[in-house]
């Protein structure tokens, strides 16, 4: 038999197990055509199940995302849960991207037929009403199915554990080996579904927001703004003019054109609002208005960015870090105040700046690996972020990424600092001149083949870098692991100096990113010496 001819053996095995006519008939095309390179593509390898769950482009076969690989996905969840706790259960929530409603009612057909309890949101949800419902319901595990900030082809399975974070070693392998059992074993048109799953009591939903709403400091003196709000075509713009409703405060300005949930994303080309021109609808909707502040959630609503209207007039777009350390210094504040003690926290590739916020309040303060499935996990957190815009600012009910709670927080900060006449920005001056300038950059670049970032990875490691911008550097490799963490892909050079970088490759993204930190007294030596770095990295690089 052929190569070709194997292929299309598998793809019409996958076929025979697929309910869903699209991606059959996509198939039909394919093996009609005799198109070898686009069944290698899809046939000769799978998504692989992580601790990121399943990410990646919609489509026929293994190596993409359908009904048929969720199909099986939901079954090594149910077997990893049946085989692990007494009375399995699990919550489903999804968002507006294709065939994301599809999904979850799969699973949950499919969870409940193999004897695990499944509860199903009736309507579109945010990921961190998820991670809430997981403990609110008492459940063993969590799954929203989403690609989050990917691009509109693609979609996502994630997975959250018993304590409402993302999942992680060795349950993510566990998961995987099931999965993997079934799909080699077993086919999806075998399978006894349900539909007597439960729908997610409606009182979930209003204990969510009525707790989101209520991070607001009702003790402040407030001045109102003017708010502009996107939800980037995303699930956010119903919950956050409820959340604002609920607390008392103006209505927001909407971006009309983003409002509507559409998994098309028509007007963005990448839903990240940290891409370029992400942000432009917003900024335009802010100077037509007369604005104040921009807050934008992205499409499900875990991630937040925001950008403030300074004294000459202009829109300023808070990085990742920036907004870290102005969430960090109110919940610290607010801690302190109110005599609780508890822990300040991030990721390695983040700003270490909220380190010194924690040390000003008599906190403690710890870095994770990548990712809130460490960050959450942090005993006694006050606060977690992680620099690619996730905010923790509410862990007794979400310990993972959310970018609803994390908005009134920074509009509470925002209406509190007008009445005394600042802005945003006079805050991050002053934090800046009490605890040091950190100045933090990224050097990142996309694939489409990833063995460049591999091959790369595994170049920085035989030849470790010894020297950066002339001055020494420590090499950290931290596949040899790290602390109480496992293996992690990443390498960290820190400058004698004090100048940092990390570099890893994205775990949603076909990206190589680098991340730089550079800490002086003054803005301009900070940026002096991140841009000396940033350069000299740049042709270690290329």
């Amino acid at each position: 038999m052929s190569s070709l001819e194997q292929l299309v053996s598998k793809a019409k095995l996958w076929q025979s197990q697929d309910p869903d006519a699209e991606t059959r008939a996509e198939l039909d095309k394919l093996i009609a055509s005799g198109n070898e390179p686009e069944l290698v593509d899809r046939f000769n390898s799978r998504l692989g199940f992580g601790t990121a769950g399943l990410r990646g482009e919609l489509g026929a076969g293994p190596n993409r995302m359908n009904r048929v690989l969720v199909a099986q996905a939901a079954v090594g969840i149910a077997r990893y849960l049946k085989a692990n706790f007494d009375d399995p259960s699990c919550v489903i929530g999804f968002d507006a991207r294709k065939n994301s409603d599809i999904f979850a009612k799969d699973s949950a057909e499919i969870l409940k037929g193999l004897g695990v309890r499944a509860y199903l949101y009736d309507s579109l949800v945010a990921t961190p009403m998820v991670a809430f419902a997981v403990r609110e319901l008492g459940c063993s595990a969590g799954i929203m199915v989403t690609a989050s900030h990917n691009p509109p082809a693609d979609n996502g399975y994630k997975v959250f554990d018993d304590t409402g974070s993302q999942i992680i070693p060795p349950s993510d392998s566990m998961i995987a080996s099931e999965i993997l059992q079934f799909a080699e074993h077993e086919s999806v048109a075998d399978l006894v579904r349900s539909s007597h799953y439960e729908s997610v009591p409606a009182s979930i939903s209003v204990d969510y927001l009525q707790g989101v709403s209520g991070l607001l400091n009702r003790h402040s003196e407030r001045k109102n703004v003017k708010i502009v709000y996107s939800a980037m075509h995303g699930v956010g713009s119903q919950f956050i003019e409820k959340i604002f409703e609920i607390s008392g405060m103006n209505p927001l300005i909407q971006v009309e054109s983003q409002q509507t949930p559409d998994g098309t994303f028509p007007t963005v080309s990448f839903p990240n609002p940290e891409e370029p021109g992400a942000m432009d609808k917003s900024m335009e909707t802010a100077k037509s208005a007369d604005a104040d502040l921009v807050i934008v959630n992205d499409p499900d609503a875990d991630r937040l960015c925001v950008a403030y209207k300074d004294s000459s007039g202009t829109f300023v777009q808070l990085s990742g870090d920036e907004l870290g350390l102005l969430l960090a210094e109110e919940l610290a504040g607010r801690a302190k105040r109110e005599g609780v003690s508890g822990v300040l926290a991030c990721s390695i590739v983040s700003s270490s700046a909220i380190g010194q916020v924690a040390k000003h309040y008599g906190l403690a303060f710890t870095q994770t690996l990548t990712g809130f499935k460490w960050i959450g996990r942090v005993p006694n957190l006050i606060f977690g972020y992680e620099e690619a815009l996730g905010y923790c600012v509410d862990p007794k009910r979400v310990r993972d990424k959310d970018g609803l709670s994390a908005a009134i927080v920074v509009a509470d900060i925002a209406t509190t600092l007008a009445a005394q006449g600042y802005t945003i920005g006079d805050q991050l001056e002053k934090l800046n001149q009490r605890d040091g300038y950190f100045a933090t950059s990224q050097i990142s670049f996309r694939v489409s083949d990833l063995s460049i970032i591999e091959n790369l990875m595994t170049r920085l490691r035989a030849e470790p870098v010894s020297e950066l911008a002339g001055v020494s550097v420590k090499f950290t490799d931290y596949l040899a692991g790290w602390g109480a963490y496992p293996a992690s892909d990443a390498i960290q050079l820190d400058l004698v100096d004090g100048r940092r970088v990390i570099v890893r490759p994205s775990g949603t993204e076909p990206k190589l990113k680098c991340y730089l930190q550079a800490v002086a007294d003054t803005r301009e030596q900070s940026q002096a010496l991140l841009t000396e770095l940033k350069t000299a990295m740049q042709k270690v690089l290329d």
